[in-house]
């Protein structure tokens, strides 16, 4: 329930103003690790956080023209997915059950050059920013051709993105080289250069489509215009075999030989690694980026999550794009994390379900360089909060919320979501996106894309 303020009204000293405040049955705030505060409020003003306090005292102390009751809820940071191809939505099941280079060469690699352009892109960002939107993300990063159709959509949407400025070696219908690559990608940096939204990062696709020269090029580039570098690293074993085949070197080895290996590093997948490996990682401070389900569904390996952690490094969550997950469900992608980093440290105690809502939210915005601005509930940071009903039958008893979120929690239960405290998703629903309307344009897609394919 909400009204314009007069629940923050009665009749006491004179308040301080405030936008919007939610109260929620349980507040999250991430840092400090492991705090759970019960019936709390955030107060936003300008879009950004004022305070953490109890309810009653931010009744007594602001007057908001926007006051927010959420009493069965789990109040939480905006999750952070560390890794998508967002338009790639519209490619959703085309070829599943299949290995990665298999899927890669002969399925989406030419599913792409048939359809990929301006349309595809806009009309696949935007039903995957919906999809996002409704599963908690406020934040996300791209790796995907047109990524000018990306920034439009999510500026458009009122959703924060680090869009990726992708280099290839081969042609596409977004460029015929690197050269060409690189000119637009500097072009988009500079037309989002101070948006309060979107962002920009290189993303150059992997160590094995991208040349020496060009690596080396991106890397002298990133310092000169400080953003992250993003890139699938050590996806598969495959990767790994046919580096040493060819270059003597296995890729990290290689990107620390080019100038790569360091803190603005974001590394994607990182499911074959060796334990000097993960050292050299934590002693230049590579992030990684990590998508459980996707290497999951292509048998691409195991990302070794307990001991990067344990040895410092920053391991935030992605979910890859929906052809090779199948969605872009971040609650989900937790409990995945969780688990499966369980069974393979051979430890129940590991990634508990605190550092898993940490992965999804401050480690991913560490690994963005937007630490200081999301990721956690601190004020001064951007007021993006995502409401979580726990009320359900379902979800009873609760002794425990955050691991009620990470272990027994579905991405229906998400009902607000508050980006700059712009209300985004509220009860369930969009707010800045048409959903009937994504609907029937993915339908369309789907004809097309089924009778030509």
């Amino acid at each position: 329930m909400a009204d314009s303020g007069a629940a923050a009204r009665d009749g006491g000293a004179a308040r301080e103003p405030a936008d919007l405040v939610v109260a929620a049955r349980w507040v999250v705030p991430v840092e400090p690790a492991g705090a759970v505060l019960e019936d709390h409020a955030v107060a936003v003003r300008d879009g950004r956080i004022l305070a953490v306090l109890p309810a009653a005292e931010a009744r007594a102390r602001y007057e908001a023209a926007r006051w927010v009751e959420r009493p069965r809820h789990l109040l939480i940071p905006g999750l952070v997915n560390a890794h998508t191809h967002a338009a790639m939505s519209l490619f959703r099941g085309l070829a599943d059950d299949l290995p990665l280079m298999t899927w890669l060469q002969e399925h989406i690699w030419p599913a792409e050059r048939q359809w990929v352009g301006p349309a595809f892109v806009r009309e696949g960002s935007e039903l995957a920013v919906a999809e996002m939107l409704r599963s908690g993300t406020t934040c996300f990063h791209d790796m995907y051709f047109f990524p000018d159709e990306t920034a439009r959509v999510a500026a458009a949407a009122g959703i924060r993105a680090v869009v990726g400025m992708i280099v290839i070696d081969f042609p596409t219908a977004w460029a015929s080289g690197p050269d060409e690559y690189l000119e637009k990608g500097v072009a988009l940096h500079d037309r989002y250069r101070d948006h309060p939204l979107v962002r920009t990062a290189f993303a150059p696709h992997a160590p094995y489509t991208v040349q020496a020269a060009v690596l080396e090029r991106v890397g002298v580039m990133a310092e000169e215009l400080d953003v992250p570098i993003h890139m699938h690293v050590h996806e598969t074993a495959a990767e790994v075999r046919q580096s040493l085949e060819a270059h003597g070197e296995r890729p990290l080895a290689r990107l620390r030989a080019l100038g790569l290996l360091g803190p603005r590093l974001v590394a994607v997948h990182m499911t074959q690694l060796e334990p000097e490996e993960i050292e050299a990682c934590a002693e230049v401070g590579v992030h990684v980026a990590h998508c459980p389900e996707s290497n999951l569904k292509l048998a691409s390996g195991f990302c070794p999550v307990q001991r990067l952690l344990a040895a410092g490094v920053n391991v935030a969550l992605g979910t890859d794009g929906a052809a090779s997950n199948n969605d872009l469900d971040l609650v989900g992608e937790m409990r995945t994390a969780a688990l499966l980093a369980k069974a393979v440290a051979d430890d129940a105690a590991a990634v508990p379900a605190h550092r898993a809502l940490a992965m999804a939210t401050l480690h991913g915005a560490r690994a963005l360089g937007l630490e200081e601005e999301i990721g956690s509930l601190v004020p001064g940071k951007a007021a993006d909060l995502v409401a979580v009903d726990l009320g359900e039958l379902g979800a009873q008893p609760i002794y425990h919320p955050v691991s009620q979120l990470v272990y027994a929690t579905s991405r229906e239960q998400v009902s607000d979501v508050w980006v700059a405290g712009r209300p985004l998703l509220e009860e369930g629903r969009l707010l800045t996106l048409d959903e009937e309307a994504l609907a029937a344009r993915a339908r369309s897609w789907q004809e097309r894309i089924r009778r030509y394919g």
